[in-house]
């Protein structure tokens, strides 16, 4: 059986959107988030993009960058299904 690649679209666009509303309510540029969590800016960018499925890892850094528990990265709702690749 082979592998699926798994891209849920719209969940990771929901996380961008949080994770941006996040940095924006704690006044944190990309720029300074990506340098208290030892990421590349460009990297920051592609996550509030949803251009890239980040890792558990990143975010965990992300999380103490912001200085912000875990679940507050992640209070939103998914969609109902996510988006499919053929």
């Amino acid at each position: 059986m082979a592998r699926k690649l798994i891209f849920d679209s719209a969940g990771l666009l929901r996380f961008a959107e949080r994770l941006k509303a996040v940095r924006k309510e704690r006044n944190v540029t990309q720029e300074e988030l990506a340098f208290r969590a030892d990421l590349a800016l460009s990297q920051i960018a592609r996550i509030e993009t949803a251009r890239t499925n980040t890792t558990l890892s990143t975010v965990f850094a992300i999380a103490r960058a912001l200085e912000v528990p875990l679940p507050e990265l992640f209070n939103f709702n998914l969609p109902e299904e996510r988006e499919k690749l053929d």
